[in-house]
Parts: structure tokens; sequence; C-alpha cells
């Protein structure tokens, strides 16, 4: 059973001209069977002739060059025309002349360079051989060759819809592509930005405080060693974010929730910024990506703390509900901006993001009273 179920898988991947060969041979099978000999397109009443050598050679002119219809649709409609030709002006009128369309279907499908020319060389052979008609008395009134000629431009005009419409969805596909990349590159400067800048501030304000206590080895100790386990969390996160970006390993898939606060403070206050913290409630069971949308806003608010607000006291408050998770970081002004590396902008529009992704509500600003405040609701449950 699983061989049978690999046959169609087989034979999309043989050649194209091998998957066309059984259409043109069948027709070739077809017009030599006796039933069906002198049953094909016929135009006028010119007598049908014996199926002798020069039929079958005229039969094989008008059916093998189908094998390429797709590899080489212009090479294929040519001979096709001039087997057709040559079956109606020799009264062998078989069954072969079907090709005909199947070929011109099969040029206005997927005959790249020169498709005016060819069009245009096709509807003028046709006149010629109209005439030679004539002449050999095929009678066949002009009102049917002009329906006939119609029907032919309508299977070129079939093959040129197929085109387009293969086209517009290869261009629809290369649009889906574009944007995938394009949120996926956002999705990871969001993820380098949200894992980075946090860790290489506290390195930094931790770095820039220990320049002021050489008259102190015990606590310039402590910090340098503040410094060390910053800097190796921050190897770690990177580490961990690679493994999830790379499609080729096998990871638990583990990410940062809210239930990682309590370390994510403590790393804060290790860095000189005095952090009180209060968790209400207890985390849902399913929460999905709202524990990880949580813990990057308050990732980001601790940063822009230690950023803009170095040494103010600031208070974390997360409150988890049946069906949300609701936090606040504020600060209250008296700090003091480091000399970290500036904002880009694009942390609390991140979160604006993610947030608004799970239909949430996030507000980031000034308080009246100065400092500055951080408020994000976002909906439990959604998946992960």
């Amino acid at each position: 059973m699983t061989d049978l179920r690999r046959i169609p898988d087989l034979w999309r991947r043989c050649d194209v001209t091998l998957r066309d060969f059984p259409l043109a041979l069948l027709l070739v099978v077809a017009s030599l069977l006796p039933e069906f000999q002198g049953n094909g397109t016929q135009i006028g009443v010119l007598p049908t002739r014996p199926y002798d050598a020069l039929a079958v050679l005229v039969i094989a002119l008008e059916c093998l060059p189908l094998t390429v219809r797709r590899r080489w649709p212009g090479a294929c409609v040519v001979l096709v025309s001039l087997g057709f030709s040559l079956d109606q002006l020799l009264g062998v009128h078989a069954v072969a002349g079907t090709a005909l369309p199947i070929a011109l279907i099969s040029a206005g499908a997927h005959l790249e360079r020169h498709r005016r020319v060819t069009a245009i060389l096709l509807s003028i052979v046709y006149v010629p051989l109209v005439v030679a008609l004539d002449q050999l008395g095929s009678g066949e009134p002009l009102a049917d060759l002009v329906v006939l000629y119609v029907v032919l431009v309508l299977a070129w005009g079939i093959g040129s819809w197929l085109r387009s419409t293969r086209a517009a969805e290869a261009e629809r596909r290369r649009h889906v592509a574009a944007a995938t990349r394009a949120a996926e590159r956002t999705r990871i400067a969001r993820e380098l930005h949200d894992v980075v800048t946090h860790h290489v501030t506290a390195m930094v304000v931790q770095a820039e405080a220990a320049r002021y206590l050489t008259a102190a080895p015990e606590r310039l100790d402590s910090t340098l060693n503040a410094v060390t386990d910053t800097g190796r969390r921050a190897i770690a996160d990177l580490r961990h974010l690679l493994d999830l970006l790379n499609p080729d390993h096998d990871t638990d898939g583990r990410t940062p929730s809210a239930g990682d606060l309590h370390s994510l403070v403590e790393q804060t206050r290790q860095a000189g910024q005095p952090v009180d913290f209060a968790e209400e409630g207890t985390p849902p069971e399913s929460a999905g990506s709202a524990e990880f949308v949580a813990y990057r806003v308050v990732q980001e608010a601790l940063t822009n703390a230690l950023k803009y607000a170095h040494g103010s006291r600031t208070e974390v408050r997360v409150r988890h509900a049946e069906k949300e998770i609701s936090v606040e970081i504020s600060t209250d002004g008296s700090g003091s901006r480091t000399r970290s590396p500036g904002g880009s902008g694009r942390g609390l529009a991140g979160l604006r993001d993610r947030v608004d992704a799970l239909g949430g509500e996030f507000s980031a600003g000034p308080r009246s009273d100065g400092g500055f405040v951080v408020r994000a609701r976002v909906p439990a449950g959604s998946p992960s």
C-alpha cells in the first residue's frame, strides 16, 4: 500500500516530456484504430484517403510533438499545425486533429517568448490553408471557416488565461513570502532587542557604578560579580534565542513567562535599581502567550527605568486574573539618566504590537506627578 501511494509522487518527479508522452501516444493509437479512421476534423468535402504509410506519418507529425508541448511549446504548435494542414490537404481526416487545439492551449499557457509573433504567423498561415483547400474543391462555407478560426483563437485564449492565472498566483505567493520574511525579520529584531537590551543596559549601569567603588573592594567585587552574572545570563538567553530561530534545532521551546519575573526583578536590583515587586493571584494553567508578553512588558519597562531613571524607586505590579494578566510598572522620576546607549524607539512600539496582537490594551507615558508608567492588560488563554 505504501509503494502504491508513492506512485503519484514519483510520477510528478518525472521529466515533463515523459509525463506528456502518454497523451501523444494515446492520440496516435486512437487515430489508427479502424473504428476511428476518417472520423476526425474535416474541412470541406474532400474524400478520405486510405490509411497508408503517408497517413501514419501525418498522424505522427500531428500527435507526437505534444510530447514537448510544455518544454518547447513554440516548436510543438508549429509542427502540430503543419501536421494538421497536411491532414486536411491529403484527406486523412484523423482523430489526431484534436492535437491542434491542445497544442494551441499549451502554447498560450507556456510560451514565454515571441508570443504575439507566433499568434500572428499562425493566423497568417491559416489563409493559405483555406485557399489551398478551396482550390482542391473542399467547398467549405466561409462562415464555417471563420467559426473554425474563432475556435482555434479561443483555444489560444484559454491557454493565455491559464498563464495569467498562474502568474497571478505566483505573484501572490511572492507577496506572501515577502510579507512572511518581513514579519520574521521584525520578530527576530524584537526578540534580539528584548533579550540584549535589558542585559547590556544592566551591565553598563553596573560597570558605571563600579568606577566609584575602587575604595570599597568588597562592594566592587560584588558589583563585578553582578556584571559577570548578567553577561552569562545574556549569553544563555542569546543561545536559547538562536536555538529557537534555528529550524533544525530540537528544542523544548521554553520562553520566559510571568513566573520568571522574580529573577528579572532581582537582576534589576543588582544593577542598582530599587524595585518593589508585588504579584497578585495565581497564574492560569493555560495562559498561552499572555505570560510571555507580560514578561516582555516588565522587562522592557525595567530596562527603560535603568536607562532613564537610574536609582528611581520603581514599582512592579502583576495581577493574574482568570482571563487576563495585568501589569503596571512605574517610576517616581527621582533618578538620573545613565550613560547607557540611547533607545531606538523599537522597545515600546514592539510591546504595543505584541499586546495588540493578543487583543489587549497597552499604554506608556509620563505620570502627572513625575516619573513614568507602563500599563498592559493581556488576555490569557491565547495560543502560544
